[in-house]
């Protein structure tokens, strides 16, 4: 239970290692013999972003970025940035790195933060992608799993803060 919400397990600690580690080697073999800059999307992609780099065997950098849509279990629809980009990409490898993403809007607005950088390449990582709630124009290239538009909390996700410590993801308990 995680305020007046009930979770239960959707997909367990063993399961989410091994969607990091796919999510890895995909990227090392994309990007071998390139320096790749990593950028995190604070809060919710601290887990997935220090495991994916554990298992990432280039030379590479990280860096993270604070953005909010989120009250709640939904989307406000506006975006704003509360940790701005402060590293250099130009003429970089970036791989944002998103613990799950649903309607692109924060991507979009993270994009266009980091096309102005002009980098040498801009791809976007995620541990979860809801393709159903998708209406975004940056389309994941590394993606662990796909999963339909429900509520998720763990491994970094949260429900107004809380639920975040988790090692497995947990879905809302359906009444």
């Amino acid at each position: 239970q995680l305020k007046d919400k009930y979770f239960e397990e959707y997909i367990n600690s063993k399961d989410v290692q091994q969607l990091v580690a796919s999510v890895a080697s995909r990227i090392n073999e994309d990007y071998k013999g390139k320096h790749v800059v990593f950028l995190g999307v604070l809060n919710g992609a601290f887990m997935f972003a220090a495991d994916l780099l554990k298992s990432i065997d280039l030379s590479c950098e990280i860096s993270f970025v604070k953005m909010s849509s989120y009250k709640g279990t939904s989307s406000t629809g506006e975006v704003h940035e509360l940790i701005g980009l402060v590293t250099d990409l130009t003429n970089k490898h970036v791989v944002i790195v998103e613990d799950i993403v649903d309607t692109g809007l924060t991507l979009n607005k993270l994009f266009a933060m980091v096309r102005h950088d002009k980098p040498a390449s801009v791809e976007i990582a995620t541990l979860l992608f809801k393709p159903s709630a998708f209406k975004g124009t940056e389309i994941p290239k590394y993606i662990g799993r796909e999963i339909p538009n429900k509520f998720v909390v763990g491994y970094g996700l949260d429900y107004d803060g809380l639920g975040r410590n988790s090692d497995a993801i947990l879905k809302l308990k359906e009444k």
